[in-house]
């Protein structure tokens, strides 16, 4: 009963999450449009904000350690909201390029903070598994959403309603999260460590190693599949754009609905982390095989699978990073893996559309497969810490 109330802030706080990444494709072309710039020109504001998300995560553990979550939470959301209202107001192609970098900070933050402080509750894997579902229902909301205000309004008018739903998130940051020691699970008689001590000990850290690993594979393996399967779908399966992209959509929604189910059966059927995650890997590798090697109809059915398969990886990471390192780490370690995987996240989705540039779209699902394969690799030691 106590955590409840800010369990459920976490929630909607992953939701806007979500539908801060939803929008940003619907958006584009009437940003392309107001600025008078090309594909390659707008696309380097993924550049910035993943720059920013990558900032958040190597500096969000210090943060956390000396003034804890709930005011993380509250710095992160208060970055958002000012970057939002400065986007919402049309600035200079510049200065709306490198507010990205703090859209990019702000949700980082968020998103490092709320796993901090879940990965320190009883039935972290599930509840971290719900949060991050939370983020799907943002992501499958926001192109409808922004679709439907730039009908009737304009690109400025999505940010300007952003930053506005996020402004109640930080008062409520404020008033439901408990203080520093609590809140972080980090209280300690000796006095806090440097930041750079802190970063540094993560850094050199096996069991965040692995952990930064883990992540940055899947993510890789989630985006690669999700940006390209369109492509794939049309141009070596020979299906039309809608069909193909409702396809995307499912796998999409399998990815959600994998994070609000999979963890609560595995509870009720007694596996334990290590089981449910082989059991996942097995479900992705499978998965990713069935849509390589099977007809049309049957591989649209297999993406959906491996979405579901594929959702509950990140979230169970996250919640076992406490049993990977020292108490005291915790806080720095989570956002090392979220940098982790922000940086897998551009890297190989990158490398997977120059691979099928030159060697075919047919090339996507074995690349997908491979990746999976070495998510088994590196889960391997990873049971083997968890005893």
């Amino acid at each position: 009963r106590q955590v409840r109330a800010p369990v459920l802030v976490s929630y909607a706080a992953f939701v806007l999450v979500g539908l801060s990444a939803g929008v940003s494709g619907v958006l584009l072309p009437s940003q392309m449009a107001s600025y008078g710039v090309d594909r390659a020109t707008i696309g380097v504001i993924f550049f910035t904000s993943a720059a920013g998300f990558a900032l958040a995560g190597i500096s969000s553990g210090a943060l956390i350690d000396r003034y804890g979550v709930r005011i993380a939470l509250a710095a992160g959301g208060s970055a958002y909201v000012l970057a939002g209202l400065y986007l919402a107001s049309r600035p200079p192609f510049p200065a709306f390029v490198a507010a990205q970098l703090i859209t990019g900070y702000g949700t980082g933050v968020l998103e490092s903070a709320l796993n901090v402080y879940l990965a320190a509750l009883p039935r972290a894997a599930t509840l971290l598994n719900r949060l991050h579902a939370f983020f799907g229902v943002g992501a499958l909301l926001g192109p409808v959403l922004a679709a439907w205000i730039i009908s009737v309004a304009s690109w400025e008018m999505v940010w300007l309603a952003l930053a506005v739903a996020c402004v109640p998130l930080v008062a409520l940051f404020l008033a439901v999260y408990p203080g520093r020691e609590p809140a972080a699970g980090t209280a300690q008689a000796a006095p806090v460590p440097e930041p750079g001590s802190m970063l540094s000990a993560a850094l050199r850290d096996h069991g965040v190693q692995l952990g930064a690993a883990m992540l940055a594979l899947y993510v890789g393996l989630e985006i690669s599949v999700g940006n390209w399967a369109f492509s794939y779908l049309v141009q070596t399966r020979g299906l039309a754009g809608p069909l193909a992209g409702y396809t995307v959509s499912g796998y999409w929604l399998g990815l959600t609905l994998g994070r609000f189910l999979i963890s609560p059966i595995a509870a009720r059927a007694g596996l334990t982390t290590a089981g449910l995650m082989y059991g996942c890997l097995a479900g992705v590798t499978a998965a990713a095989t069935l849509a390589w090697l099977s007809p049309a109809a049957l591989a649209c059915l297999a993406l959906g699978l491996l979405g579901f398969f594929l959702g509950p990886i990140f979230p169970t990471t996250m919640a076992i990073t406490p049993r990977l390192t020292q108490p005291r780490l915790v806080p720095t370690a989570i956002g090392v893996l979220n940098a982790a995987s922000v940086v897998g996240g551009s890297a190989l989705p990158w490398l997977a559309g120059t691979i099928t540039q030159n060697a075919g779209m047919q090339v996507l699902l074995p690349f997908a497969i491979a990746l999976a394969v070495a998510q088994f690799a590196v889960w391997r030691p990873i049971a083997s810490r968890l005893g």
